[in-house]
Parts: C-alpha cells; sequence; structure tokens
C-alpha cells in the first residue's frame, strides 16, 4: 500500500534516510535531524512531500522523497524525486515500483511534463529497475553541487 506520510511517519521516514546514506557509503553526509524532517514535510511553507510504502503488515518498508522542480523549457512544475528506498527484506515485493507510479500518476493528474531524479553511477540494480519502467538516463548533463566551505565562500562574496 502506498500513502501520503503524515507526521507521524517522521521516525521512520529518518531511519529510512539514515539507512539510505548507509547504502550509498555516505552515512556522514546525511545530517538531518527529525525536527528538520518534520518542518520540511508538515511545516507551515511544506518544502517536500513524501509518500511511504507500507507491507502487508502494515509497517513502513519503504518511502519516497519528493519536492517540485519548474521547467522555463516546458513552462510547467515537475516533480524532483530526491530519494527512493526501499528495506533490503523488502525489495522485489513491488514497493519502489508503486512509489514511482504514484509519483508519475500525481504528474499526470496535475499537469506536470518531467519526473526526474538522480542516481549513483555505480549502483547498477537501481538503473536496471529505473529503465526497466522506461526512464533513460540525461547523460549529456552533469550535475554540480556547492555545499559547506565552498558554498559559504561563494555566500560571503555576495
Amino acid at each position: 500500500m502506498i500513502r501520503a506520510a503524515t507526521s507521524a511517519d517522521v521516525p521512520v521516514i529518518h531511519t529510512l534516510i539514515r539507512e539510505l546514506a548507509e547504502y550509498e557509503k555516505a552515512p556522514d553526509e546525511a545530517r538531518a535531524t527529525p525536527e528538520q524532517l518534520a518542518e520540511a514535510l508538515f511545516g507551515q511553507r511544506p518544502a517536500a512531500y513524501a509518500h511511504v510504502a507500507e507491507g502487508p503488515d502494515g509497517e513502513v518498508v519503504g518511502f519516497a522523497l519528493w519536492f517540485l522542480n519548474f521547467s522555463t523549457w516546458r513552462g510547467v512544475h515537475g516533480i524532483y524525486l530526491e530519494d527512493l528506498y526501499v528495506r533490503p527484506e523488502a525489495r522485489g515485493g513491488g514497493h519502489g515500483r508503486a512509489l514511482l507510479t504514484e509519483l508519475a500518476r500525481i504528474c499526470v493528474a496535475r499537469g506536470y511534463e518531467r519526473l526526474e531524479w538522480s542516481v549513483l553511477n555505480w549502483n547498477r540494480p537501481a538503473i536496471d529497475f529505473y529503465e526497466a519502467m522506461g526512464a533513460r538516463p540525461q547523460d549529456e548533463w552533469t550535475v554540480y553541487r556547492l555545499t559547506d566551505e565552498a558554498l559559504a565562500a561563494l555566500g560571503r562574496q555576495a
């Protein structure tokens, strides 16, 4: 079962984010607190949205966390999927596909023309999973990121 996350899901979503960071070999990079997550998802001005996947016993076994982006070329919003994660013991049960299907449904219903995300180059199981659903890599683009000291240094120049 896929459903929109509620504030009661924040602790398990936070745990799943930590599990994802471990899987992606970057546990020290996941510094968000449950309080930050609650504010981002359920504060006065939500910055992101989440859906959860429940197993047969009602336990949350996966999540998708996303936010709106905007295409100047298409002139409409899209969804950027920040994280998609299903616990290893629940993989193969259709939860990941169901989460992506729900996001695609939202796109279609709202007239959004893109559903985008990034995947680590070494994560072959995820790449195969996405490509099996018809997703195609945008390999002519390279993602750039400013964080930590580089971001602070540039910001001080303003």
